[in-house]
């Protein structure tokens, strides 16, 4: 499974993937949106765990850019703005989950889904 982290602290990145319980795991990390929509193509995610606030182009809209040519994209926007205005944009950008950083055990759930929604 490959999965993208999108976010600026490294920190965060780090975390993340320390809570993740995946076998075989492949992670490519990005430090901002544009970078990740350079790589998406080239590393083809499974998942894309996306912040919201990143320097440059914001984690909505580098959701909805993606989703936009890759409509099966699935992406968890993973942010400390826990607030309805960003869920719902989230969702209207065609962002699969939204997850708090206070919550980052959630991911291990929605990524064993597979996509699944019946299974959350």
């Amino acid at each position: 499974m490959k999965i993208m982290i999108v976010d600026d602290n490294k920190g965060i990145r780090e975390v993340i993937k320390s809570i993740l319980d995946v076998q075989n795991a492949e992670f490519c990390e990005c430090q901002d949106a544009a970078g990740a929509l350079a790589l998406y193509r080239f590393f083809e995610p499974d998942w894309v765990l996306m912040d919201i606030e990143m320097s440059g182009l914001d984690g909505i809209t580098a959701a909805r850019k993606i989703t936009a040519s890759e409509s099966d994209a699935k992406i968890i926007i993973v942010t400390n703005y826990d607030e309805d205005q960003f869920r719902e944009a989230a969702e209207s950008a065609g962002a699969f989950a939204f997850v708090s950083k206070e919550n980052l055990h959630k991911l291990n759930a929605i990524i064993r889904s597979g996509g699944n929604t019946d299974q959350l």
